[in-house]
């Protein structure tokens, strides 16, 4: 199946085309801004479906909305009209096309003029009026206010809202894709004449803001936010797709001895935490007990020893574990445990707690205290 896209660099038009690669039936035709017209022509009576995405909205002159916005729909319809070719169009509008304003009108005019060019030739028009759309691959500074909102957080640039009641309708941009790639095989969610997009989020810019400025504290802090909220994760992952490519990495901190180490990786806001734990060969670690704090061990590296037993008990159980079989091991309040090492190497335990450790109020009893 040969897809012509226009607007093929633009934000949508990266991330539809990469989707797209994943499809072993599709050939990508891409049309940009500075393709020449012959290129159109050419596409035009080869395409097998066109997704119109090119168009502006931060425009040199106010002209510009007419002339790119409808004159570039009218021309790319009639380039598909004397080729004789008949394939399905979707048309990217916007919410906008709904409001009086110059944007708006220019959107509504590509909107009718699809709309009378399925009338005429039986050609299937698809036309979507997205809502803002936001995720990795937007441009910061110009006309997305999340990638802006993103950029300046991670660039310690000041986070302005005009106005932080206004209220926005967004959608991520892989619901936005995996929308798109529906219409491929007729898969389309209507709303009267118009296609739907199924995923959409409502929130006020600076409720959007603050969600944004909060995940500075993950790195500080090592806090996880609640991602259960769907929109908050979705934000959280456009906020990472913009950290500086130099400052992916960063340092925790490390308690280190003669047996080992322990790192705290991560803490959660829901409670818990996740850490790291290395015992050097020979040695053990633990030998207390929890009032109330579950945890969870898994080996990621090496061999040795679980052990466990009632505080005051002789006898207990013990686990043999290593990193050729997964294997978790749950230790339940009020058991004292132990790891050993038995290998020649260090052992590296993923360890998991219920609570986080709070040295004001220690949760740790040691086996003989």
């Amino acid at each position: 199946m040969k897809i012509l896209i226009t607007g093929a660099d633009g934000f949508i038009g990266k991330n539809l085309t990469f989707a797209l690669q994943a499809r072993a039936d599709a050939e990508i035709l891409p049309f940009v801004a500075d393709s020449p017209m012959e290129l159109l022509e050419r596409y035009c009576a080869a395409c097998d479906f066109v997704y119109h995405l090119a168009g502006v909205n931060r425009p040199k002159t106010q002209d510009e909305y007419m002339q790119d916005n409808f004159g570039f729909t009218d021309t790319l319809l009639r380039t598909l009209l004397h080729s004789g070719n008949r394939c399905p169009v979707m048309f990217a509008s916007s919410l906008q096309a709904a409001l009086p304003n110059l944007y708006g009108r220019s959107k509504k005019a590509g909107e009718e003029l699809l709309f009378q060019y399925q009338r005429e030739t039986g050609a299937k028009a698809y036309v979507v009026r997205l809502p803002y759309v936001f995720g990795k691959w937007a441009k910061p500074n110009y006309n997305n206010a999340v990638a802006t909102f993103c950029y300046h957080a991670l660039h310690d640039l000041p986070v302005t809202v005009a106005d932080p009641s206004r209220t926005l309708q967004l959608a991520y941009i892989d619901d936005v894709t995996d929308m798109l790639l529906g219409l491929l095989d007729g898969e389309a969610e209507m709303e009267g004449a118009y296609c739907a997009v199924p995923v959409v989020y409502t929130a006020a810019l600076g409720e959007i803001a603050q969600t944004i400025l909060s995940f500075g504290k993950i790195r500080e802090e090592n806090l996880l936010p609640d991602l259960s909220e769907p929109l908050t994760k979705k934000l959280y992952a456009t906020y990472l797709s913009f950290l500086p490519a130099m400052e992916f990495a960063y340092p925790l901190e490390t308690q280190e001895d003669e047996s080992g180490s322990f790192t705290e990786a991560l803490f959660s806001e829901s409670g818990g935490q996740f850490s790291v734990c290395v015992v050097k060969p020979g040695e053990t670690r633990g030998s207390h007990w929890h009032r109330a704090r579950a945890e969870k061990i898994l080996v990621v590296s090496g061999a040795g020893v679980v052990r466990f037993h009632s505080p005051g008990a002789d006898e207990g159980t013990e686990y043999r574990v290593c990193a050729k079989k997964a294997v978790m091991v749950d230790v339940p309040v009020g058991y004292v445990h132990s790891v050993e090492n038995t290998a020649k190497t260090d052992l590296v335990l993923f360890m998991w707690a219920s609570e986080r450790g709070d040295s004001e109020h220690p949760d740790v009893v040691l086996a003989d205290a």
